[in-house]
């Protein structure tokens, strides 16, 4: 039997008959709603919904969407995104300013499901995620050649958006696209940070206290490592590579109550304090590194630095009380009414 949150009549943003794409609480809404589509998508294939009984299109032509394609992982052939067309004939009665800041296209990616017999695979790539090789599993393969598809097709008016593991997939996409010179508008839902849960600590001073020490200690090792004639030149292209990615302005959403993404919160905030204690400097250099990353370039092994070094990004954090923690890192929130979230943009 179908759960109420899988049925969009149940547990849909009803509310949004229609979308103003100006709007940011409804561009957000829709790209959530979205990942949800795809999350459905796949368990309707394990529980061989099929046809009229299929609960995952209404959660994309509520928006005047289509399906355009799914992303089929080749290890265990599970549903892990897809490619929504927005069909904009259908918008006569919309404003054009609303109209141009429409998506021609949102690919979408679902996170973890802890259900069925996709689970396995999931876990194997949330593992990748943390010793940060996700970008060499064959599905994030599959994802790439998706997003390089649609950007080749002329129109990159194109949406990424996943949630959890999907996020990190949608995040590291747009990262390579920004690369190659195209920036795509990115949505990412609790987005996966792999760090201590400094966040969580209820002391400010000692929170504080560990992030400087932190800092300093990262930039320290950073320098060092950059003066090792042998791993300079790779250095440097390191921090253009940084550098490169500042004015591409991802969004993500975080909940303070989820350790998963958290430390978000931390990562960015702890900049603006660097600054006003006059040590900006040193923090815009630890933010481009990671001790772990460091410490391999130090002894001569090669490292991927972690997904979650961004230059710039608009976080979005939902302030609102989560029953539990599995509220804390659901899709779910970020479609509600009357949630209390606090938005800023770094750069």
């Amino acid at each position: 039997m179908a759960s109420e949150r899988d049925i969009f009549q149940l547990s849909g943003p009803l509310h949004l008959t229609t979308v103003d794409w100006t709007d940011v609480d409804h561009r957000r809404s829709v790209a959530a709603s979205m990942v949800q589509g795809v999350y459905i998508m796949q368990r309707d294939r394990q529980e061989n919904r099929q046809g009229p009984d299929a609960l995952a299109p209404f959660w994309w032509n509520f928006f005047n969407f289509d399906l355009h394609c799914q992303l089929i992982d080749d290890a265990d052939s599970s549903i892990f995104g897809a490619v929504f067309k927005f069909k904009a004939d259908l918008l006569s009665n919309y404003n054009t300013l609303s109209k141009n800041s429409a998506p021609s296209y949102i690919i979408a990616f679902r996170g973890t499901v802890t259900k069925g017999d996709a689970f396995s695979r999931d876990l194997q790539l949330d593992l990748h995620f943390v010793k940060n090789v996700l970008h060499q599993s064959s599905r994030f393969e599959i994802a790439m050649q998706a997003v390089r598809n649609m950007v080749a097709s002329g129109d990159t008016n194109i949406w990424l958006t996943g949630h959890s593991l999907g996020a990190a997939m949608a995040m590291l996409a747009g990262k390579n696209m920004v690369k190659n010179g195209v920036s795509l508008e990115c949505h990412l839902f609790n987005p996966p940070f792999v760090a201590a849960p400094i966040e969580h600590i209820k002391n400010k001073k000692v929170k504080h206290g560990l992030r400087i020490a932190g800092s300093f200690v990262t930039a320290g090792l950073a320098v060092a490592v950059k003066m090792k004639n042998n791993h300079q030149q790779r250095n440097i292209s390191q921090n253009n590579l940084f550098l490169d990615l500042a004015a591409w302005v991802p969004s993500l959403y975080v909940n303070p109550r989820d350790h998963i993404c958290s430390e978000y919160i931390g990562y960015f905030g702890h900049r603006v304090k660097m600054g006003s204690i006059g040590a900006g400097g040193v923090e815009r250099l630890a933010a481009q590194h990671s001790i772990a990353g460091l410490f391999m370039d130090a002894i001569g092994k090669e490292s991927h630095e972690p997904l979650h070094l961004l230059p710039s990004a608009n976080l979005t954090v939902n302030l609102s009380r989560a029953r539990d923690l599995r509220e804390a890192h659901g899709i779910h929130q970020w479609w509600k009414r009357d949630q209390q979230l606090e938005s800023r943009t770094y750069r």
